[in-house]
């Protein structure tokens, strides 16, 4: 309308819901001068002017080629979907990464031979929380009694 865009979108009364539904639990936030500058800053940077002229509706057109193609007669089938090839299975990877694989699991790595201490370093060299899976950090309980005499 004139230099404005009005739109009309009509809804039955049992639609339509009272503003302090969504709005009452916004924060009040006070932005800084700065944060201010900023924002307006980048507003006007990416502000432009809109040519309808220059605007294609893809959707659009894709809606007419389908039904010029259902007039002549064309018989209409869906597009095949293009396979991905580097897709992921979010679950199995979830499955992994908290240690119950379902799937069988690849052969491990042969485990490395800890390193010797030297005299009176031992105390050095004690496990990382998280290196180990959990069954060979239970089997490898320190023995209880062994302490360090002083000198």
């Amino acid at each position: 309308m004139e230099k404005g865009l009005v739109g009309t979108l009509l809804r039955y009364p049992y639609e339509v819901r009272s503003e302090q539904e969504y709005f009452d639990e916004i924060q009040d936030v006070k932005v800084t001068k700065d944060m201010l500058d900023l924002a307006r800053h980048i507003v006007n940077q990416k502000t432009g002017t809109f040519d309808p002229e220059k605007f294609e509706d893809h959707y659009e057109t894709a809606l007419v080629n389908l039904i010029n193609q259902k007039r002549a007669g064309k018989t209409i089938r869906p597009k095949e979907r293009p396979k991905g090839e580097n897709v992921v299975d979010l679950m199995e990877a979830l499955r992994q990464s908290v240690g119950r694989e379902t799937a069988p699991a690849k052969p491990a790595k042969p485990a490395k031979k800890p390193r010797k201490a030297s005299a009176g370093q031992k105390e050095m060299l004690m496990p990382i929380a998280g290196k180990k899976p959990a069954k060979e950090a239970s089997a490898k309980k320190p023995a209880t009694g062994q302490r360090r005499k002083s000198a």
